[in-house]
């Protein structure tokens, strides 16, 4: 597997652009940070997301630096990252405050793309609005570096028991 990954790195640094070559150390760098164990999921690290957690206001907030790897062929953040930045946030928020023994998972995400995914970072918030004894559910807004916001978002969340 090392010899495999060393002939396709050489060959992307030997025949890559400099925005190819940007982009591949985004992403390893991402790599590099889940092994050095800066995050516990890979998402998180190629994202390189940065994490705030009021578990007293049951808010979330992250924050990733653009890249042209996220890009669609447009030239804008793809709306899958939106909503991975999206439904990991809510996640973050709700697992926060959940009891020992028990994780939320993700039943319903309904987002709503209001302008293009651009600049240099992307801001999610995300805040517990109802939470029941088997749902909560959850809103999030993403905001680009210049303050505009670009997606609003309402997800519903299964709570279950944790398995052994």
């Amino acid at each position: 597997m090392e010899n495999k990954l060393r002939q396709i790195l050489d060959h992307c640094i030997d025949t890559g652009s400099e925005k190819d070559l940007a982009a591949l150390a985004h992403v390893l760098e991402g790599f590099q940070n889940k092994i050095d164990n800066d995050y516990t999921q890979y998402i998180d690290g190629l994202l390189h997301m940065e994490r705030k957690i009021d578990k007293e206001k049951k808010t979330c907030e992250i924050t990733v630096p653009l890249n042209a790897v996220w890009n669609n062929s447009l030239d804008i953040v793809h709306g899958g990252v939106t909503a991975t930045l999206l439904d990991t946030t809510m996640g973050t928020v709700v697992n926060a405050i959940l009891p020992e023994g028990y994780v939320a998972v993700t039943n319903q995400l309904n987002i709503h793309y209001i302008a293009p995914g651009i600049g240099d970072t992307l801001h999610c918030k995300a805040e517990i609005i109802h939470h029941g004894s088997k749902t909560m559910i959850i809103e999030g807004e993403i905001y680009r570096s210049d303050g505009k916001k670009i997606a609003h978002a309402t997800g519903t969340f299964f709570i279950i028991q944790k398995l052994a």
